[in-house]
């Protein structure tokens, strides 16, 4: 089992990376987050999901242990696959999707292709417990960005660029349209 790599990027794909690590090239597939924040690096740390099926072996890799934890927390749900979790990543971090999870709202999940409402509630029935009882700074008051994030997608920027340029605006400002207006201001000064 695969747990962690470290090495060369060698090849860059928007949803797989291949790292060298002493000669040898490992194809390890990555979220939108992940391939933001390692795009432009020569080289990379990335913590591992193995996924062994029938005949094939796959990795998933991801730039921060809490992105790993939320996959693996999603995979274990009957009719999640690793694409829908990867996907579920692209659109909100583990921050976000915890909250919407403990508020019992599935709209971020249904926004995931192959993810309908009855599979975002069993996300949410069978995980609710498993994430409450999982350490972490603020759940009541993280602040769901994910309709945020895409509107800043829309506007041409990525994920990861969105995802960092709400991490400094003010929790207090819980409007979205407030929120997006805050980031491009944080934007604007990069």
């Amino acid at each position: 089992m695969i747990a962690k790599i470290k090495g060369k990027i060698e090849y860059l794909k928007d949803n797989y990376a291949v790292i060298d690590v002493n000669g040898v090239g490992y194809k390890v597939f990555i979220t939108v987050y992940t391939f933001g924040k390692i795009s432009g690096k020569k080289d990379v740390e990335l913590h591992i999901h193995t996924h062994v099926r029938e005949e094939n072996l796959d990795l998933y890799g991801f730039v921060t242990r809490e992105e790993l934890d939320m996959f693996d927390l999603l995979i274990s749900i009957s009719g999640i696959g690793p694409k829908a979790a990867t996907g579920i990543l692209a659109i909100a971090d583990p921050k976000t999707i915890r909250t919407a999870i403990l508020n019992e709202d599935p709209a971020i999940l249904t926004k995931v292709s192959g993810v309908g409402k009855k599979t975002a509630e069993r996300v949410i029935l069978e995980l609710k417990n498993k994430i409450a009882d999982m350490p972490t700074e603020d759940k009541e008051g993280a602040v769901i960005d994910s309709d945020a994030v895409e509107a800043l997608a829309t506007m041409g920027y990525s994920v990861s660029e969105a995802r960092d340029a709400l991490k400094a605006v003010p929790e207090n400002i819980k409007d979205v349209g407030e929120r997006v207006k805050e980031a491009l201001k944080n934007l604007g000064k990069k």
